[in-house]
């Protein structure tokens, strides 16, 4: 057989996919319009620095602000996490270091198509330093900063609201129920153990199995205190609940065993002092 026959179908699809995948990624353009402290000011440790992308793409993505030295990423950062952008527009990037040093470089990235990838939009050179005597956040940041982040508030909002607005899907109800139910087989279950066993229990055996109580008493006072106060301060109360509850019953069950196999040879002895 001919090595030709086989390498040219070969060599045309890579070349398929390359010329596909460079007209992906030049789908989305991006410049970056203004900076925010001005290039060359020394900031602060975990003071951010701000970027606005003005960008155009033909396919959902997003976009990052990232620090670079020396052609690397530098590590100790922390930077924005992206809303999804589409058509044109300008997005708001950021990134602050948290400990001492240099930044040489931005680079904006993008995420986005099928399958997922990351890429280089674009990058501009800088010098920004981040030190413990650096300059501080600015108590009233530029106007473009204040704008871009009143209209990610205004989408994000927006969107929460829709997602508010949309019906339950049938199928979720049962689900939702059911983990309900079960939130609170094991509320009352993480309560009604221990309180047996410290009924029934003498000695120092009551005593461990009111610690478990005590636990689960704080939890769920703290709880109703704390949202009779401010509705939304424990929005996870299910996760707290499944945390410390799976906690109390694991605790009293395993004082259970113990006993048991502490006075096996004597059980009417289980629950005298």
């Amino acid at each position: 057989m001919n090595p030709l026959l086989v390498l040219r179908p070969i060599a045309l699809l890579t070349l398929m996919m390359l010329v596909t995948a460079g007209n992906a990624l030049a789908d989305t353009r991006a410049d970056v319009g203004e900076i925010s402290p001005a290039d060359g000011t020394e900031l602060a440790v975990g003071t951010s620095l701000y970027v606005r992308v003005d960008y155009e793409t033909d396919q959902p993505v997003t976009l990052w602000a990232r620090p670079f030295l020396n052609g690397k990423p530098v590590q100790r950062a922390m930077s924005n996490a992206s809303e999804t952008y589409s058509g044109s527009g300008r997005a708001l990037g950021w990134f602050a270091l948290t400990q001492a040093g240099a930044v040489d470089e931005i680079r904006i990235l993008a995420g986005g198509g099928a399958p997922y990838r990351e890429w280089q939009v674009t990058s501009v050179p800088v010098q920004f330093n981040w030190s413990a005597g650096g300059r501080t956040a600015d108590a009233s940041p530029p106007e473009w900063v204040s704008q871009l982040q009143s209209e990610s508030a205004a989408r994000s909002a927006a969107r929460a609201k829709h997602r508010a607005n949309e019906p339950v899907p049938v199928t979720d109800i049962p689900l939702f129920n059911g983990f309900m139910l079960l939130m609170l087989a094991l509320l009352i279950g993480s309560i009604a153990l221990p309180v047996r066993s410290v009924w029934r229990w003498r000695g120092g055996w009551r005593i461990a199995a009111a610690v478990p109580l005590i636990l689960m008493a704080f939890v769920v006072l703290r709880i109703v205190s704390d949202t009779t106060r401010d509705p939304t301060s424990h929005n996870l109360w299910p996760l707290e609940i499944l945390m410390f509850g799976g906690v109390a019953i694991v605790v009293t069950v395993a004082l259970t065993v113990v006993r048991r196999f502490l006075n096996v040879k004597n059980p009417d002895a289980l629950y005298r002092e």
